[in-house]
């Protein structure tokens, strides 16, 4: 189980930190995934563009490879027995651990006149949106280890209190290092709302791609063989390794180790291996979204699916709890 908030633009990060786990995982697992339009309430009250984004998000996912006939897509807000349970879980979730997890740093940050009780807790709906499922298997970027960490707690202390009906959820990511994709600039990861210059969406068109390529922050080079990278030049080789072929990469790493590198040649070649990777995926998704008959059909097969699941769950609770009175 995984959710994607529809808030910003999809991105690199999100296909290689979530997307591309989520097409591998449906032909293997049973699987559950989300478009988090509750989460975005937390930081996006305004919600005249929600539809729009919630439709381009499902775009998305599908154009990215998710077969609606193997999944559960669907939207949170679809499935009532997700607030239940996050009630339940908001009692045994203290403030003190709540205020202290980064991503509520970070918003509150961001957001100071926006400090909302649901922004606190986010990880507890999180929780819920998981376990709701009772999943087992959360294919999380790197950003998101935290969050999981405290569903797995969540998990234990109900079943501690009440009896045992949760799993413990793990990350997952058919073993190799949760990836982590590097802004443009140097300065972090790619983000839906933050620099968004740095960042590339699955939407940019062509040009748009190859300008922010090319803007990609480098220096003079090396002047000694085997140099080790700074940072920003590291990130330029991750990306590449992201959608290069092999040959490619080595060529540039032997220009780096003899100090022969010409960063605008690679970053031309970055950019056209970009457009390359990203133009079939926003084509494909510019061609789903305008058929809104088409995702109402997505969104009522997935509810269908991911509320016969949560009926199950919340049945389990209830009885756990000890809510049933008749």
């Amino acid at each position: 189980m995984s959710g994607i908030r529809p808030t910003g633009f999809l991105h690199l990060g999100n296909y290689f930190g979530a997307l591309r786990n989520f097409v591998r995982m449906q032909d293997e697992f049973t699987c559950y995934f989300m478009v988090a339009d509750l989460h975005s309430l937390t930081t996006h009250p305004d919600t005249k563009e929600l539809k729009a984004n919630v439709h381009r998000v499902l775009a998305e996912h599908i154009a990215c490879g998710i077969d609606t006939d193997k999944v559960a897509l669907y939207c949170q807000s679809h499935i009532y027995e997700t607030s239940e349970l996050y009630l339940y879980l908001n009692m045994l979730a203290y403030v003190g651990e709540l205020e202290k997890t980064t991503t509520f740093k970070d918003k509150v940050r961001l957001q100071p006149q926006n400090v909302n009780a649901g922004l606190l807790t986010y990880p507890v709906l999180q929780a819920a949106d998981i376990m709701l499922h009772r999943a087992t298997l959360v294919p999380v970027g790197k950003d998101q280890e935290q969050h999981l960490e405290m569903s797995r707690n969540y998990a234990n202390r109900f079943n501690h209190r009440y009896g045992e009906v949760f799993p413990e959820p793990q990350a997952f990511n058919y073993g190799s290092e949760l990836v982590k994709v590097p802004s443009l600039d140097g300065a972090g990861k790619m983000s839906k709302s933050e620099n968004q210059y740095a960042t590339l969406y699955l939407s940019d068109d062509d040009e748009l791609i190859r300008k922010k390529v090319m803007k990609a922050k480098t220096d003079s080079g090396p002047t000694a063989p085997n140099t080790p990278k700074p940072d920003y030049i590291d990130n330029i080789f991750l990306l590449m390794k992201l959608v290069s072929e092999e040959a490619v990469i080595k060529k540039f790493e032997d220009d780096y180790n003899r100090c022969t590198i010409r960063y605008g040649d690679m970053k031309k070649q970055l950019a056209e291996d970009m457009v390359k990777f990203i133009a079939p995926i926003r084509e494909r998704a510019e061609a789903i979204r305008t058929n809104e008959q088409y995702l109402k059909e997505i969104m009522e097969k997935g509810a269908e699916k991911a509320r016969k699941s949560a009926h199950a769950t919340m049945e389990l609770v209830r009885e756990a709890v000890g809510l049933n009175y008749y």
